[in-house]
Parts: C-alpha cells; structure tokens; sequence
C-alpha cells in the first residue's frame, strides 16, 4: 500500500478530558507551536534584558533578575510539556511566574508608573492560540487583578489622583486579548478546516505529511526512534452493510473518541480514510509501539462501538536510535504487519518482537 505521506504528497496514562482551559485540539497547538515559537520568545527574552540592563543605572542593577528568573522556568517547562498527559499545565506555571515576575518588578520600581506594567499585555497576548476562551477570559482577570492590586499597594494615592495610571494599561491588556482572541478563532476554524477530518475530528493525511516532516527533521539532530502504529477495523464492510452508513459513520467517531482517551497528549492519531487510522510515536521504540497497539486495540473490544461489537487489528514498526526517520518506510512495515494481523485471525497486534506466527487463513 502507498504511503499516506507519499500520496498526499503526490496528491503516561491516559490523557486528561478537555477542561474549561483548553481542549483537546488545544493541547495540540499548544505542543505544535512550542517549538515553533521558543525562538521568538528566548529572543524576546534577550531583548528585556538588554532593556533593563540599560536602564539598570536608573533603574536599578537587580532589575534582570526576575526576567532570568522566569527564562529559567519557560526552560524547564519547556522539557517537562511533551512528557506529560495535562501540558498546559507546566505551560500555566511558566506564565503565572511571568505575571509574578512584572508584579514584583514594579512593586519595587515605581509601582503604577514602573516601565515594565505595560508588560503585562505582552504576556497576555500568549493565551489566545493555547487557552478556551474562558481561559483567556481567566488569565486576563488574573493580570488585571494583579495590575490593580499592585498599583494600589504601592501608591494609592497616585492611582486615584491619576487613574490613567491603571486605566490604559488596563486597557491595553485587554485591547490585546480582544484582538488575539479574533485572530485565534480565526486561525483555529481554517487550521481545523485544513488538518481535520470532519468525521472524526481526527487529524488527517495533510497534517501527517507536515508532522512527518517536522520528525524527520527533528530525529536528524535527536536519533531518538519514532514508532508508527497502523489500526484497521475488522470486517467494517460488514457494519455498513448490514446495519447502514450512519452506523458505520458512528462507529467511526465512537472508534476516534475511545483513541483519544486512550493516547496521551503527544501521541497523536491521525485517520488515513476509510476504517484504517495511524498514530506517530516520538522517542518510541518498536516494543512501546506495541504497547500502544494493545492499549487501543483493548479500548476497541472492552464495550461494544455505537452498539456494533468490531474489533480492530494493528501493524507496528519503529526506527532504530540513531536511524534516520523515513516515515515511508515505517509505514511499508507498518502496513505489511497489519496485514499479517489481519491474516493471522484479526483483533491483534503484529510487527513488535513479541509477534506470534500468524495463521494461515484468506483475508476476507
């Protein structure tokens, strides 16, 4: 069977639900655009600093600390957040001690009139793209909140004498959620349209073509292994025959769901067309793979899939640490160990080195 990529190209645990601070899709972005965006922010980062040691005669040669401080913590949440089932979490913790950090800052500047209150928006402006709505909505009442209670523990006076103190930072803040918010809808409805199958909501052939390429990349500096799985409903044709397409299409969506409880937050599942789905595995070797395999084949067969009983057969194959990533040539061995699952008996896993001979029996 061709490859997914090459024919588009010619053509923990288990993960946490969706809370009201992100969503599944969210945690995707929020994995996809770290990397994507570290460079821009280290840079901004550098920029600050460079600021404030200019100004540290003026201001004061303490004035870096709290930047270098909350550098540090982006670099270690920036390790811990592909580990882990919740990575806004350690994605939380950075931002809150961003917020911290200009909080301090001021109060032991000029507190309403310190340069770096208007900061606050600048980190503001991260949470669109990453939260909810209602986590943005959250993140920008913590920065006012923490704005209004510096200002006022710091000189109240000089705030109500002057309200224009709080009143456009303030303004500005949320002058740039509003705005972020926009483009965020913006950019989530086109990528969704894009990347996702709209069955399923699974990811689909295009965003495996971009990922694989992102690997490939990656694995060439890394040599860190990379395991494909390859899932295929047994006997679906059946399903649409004998119970209708609605119920084959409801199985399907049942199928995706009960992978996404199954797979943590960087595994990430793709639908190829039809009944077959692909799941890419970072770091995995080809026993891990299999690992995954059983869990997924398992969350198939635990309950019957929207009233159907199906099973599923699985293929698995992994790179060596320190091979280069072809993902054409996993898929290849992938395909052909699903395959031999299929003709061993269906429901099970082939391909890891625990593979039983398969026996001889027609596919049908």
């Amino acid at each position: 069977m061709t490859s997914p990529v090459a024919a588009e190209g010619a053509g923990q645990g288990t993960p946490a639900p969706a809370t009201w601070l992100i969503d599944e899709l969210g945690r995707q972005r929020l994995l996809d655009m770290g990397g994507r965006v570290r460079t821009l922010r280290n840079l901004t980062f550098v920029l600050q600093l460079m600021v404030l040691l200019g100004c540290a005669p003026w201001l004061g040669w303490w004035t870096p600390a709290p930047m270098v401080a909350v550098a540090a913590v982006f670099a270690v949440c920036d390790r811990r957040m592909p580990k882990v089932a919740r990575p806004e979490v350690p994605f939380l913790v950075a931002w809150v001690g961003t917020l911290v950090a200009i909080t301090a800052g001021a109060l032991l500047m000029d507190g309403p009139q310190a340069p770096c209150v208007l900061w606050y928006a600048l980190a503001v402006s991260s949470l669109p793209g990453r939260f909810t709505t209602r986590g943005i909505v959250a993140g920008v009442t913590l920065t006012l909140a923490l704005l209004i209670g510096m200002a006022f523990a710091s000189d109240a006076s000089a705030v109500l004498d002057r309200p224009s103190l709080v009143t456009f930072p303030a303004m500005l803040v949320v002058g740039v959620a509003l705005f972020g918010w926009a483009h965020m809808h913006s950019e989530v409805a086109q990528r969704a349209e894009a990347v996702m199958d709209p069955l399923t909501q699974m990811l689909n052939r295009k965003a495996l073509v971009t990922r694989a390429a992102e690997l490939a990349q990656q694995t060439a500096l890394t040599r860190r292994p990379v395991g494909v799985v390859v899932g295929d409903l047994d006997h679906f044709k059946n399903v649409n025959d004998t119970a209708g397409h609605q119920v084959g299409d409801a199985v399907l969506r049942d199928v995706a769901f009960r992978w996404r409880l199954s797979l943590r937050a960087y595994e990430m599942a793709y639908r190829l067309g039809g009944e077959e789905f692909l799941v890419l595995l970072p770091g995995a070797s080809v026993v891990e793979a299999e690992e995954v395999a059983e869990r997924l084949r398992g969350a198939i067969g635990a309950a019957p899939v929207a009233g159907q009983h199906v099973t599923m057969s699985f293929g698995v194959a992994a790179s060596a640490d320190g091979e280069a990533f072809d993902f054409d040539a996993l898929y290849a061995d992938a395909d052909a160990a699903l395959y031999r699952a299929k003709r061993g008996g269906r429901d099970r896993v082939c391909g890891g080195p625990g593979e039983a001979p398969p026996r001889l029996e027609a596919v049908a």
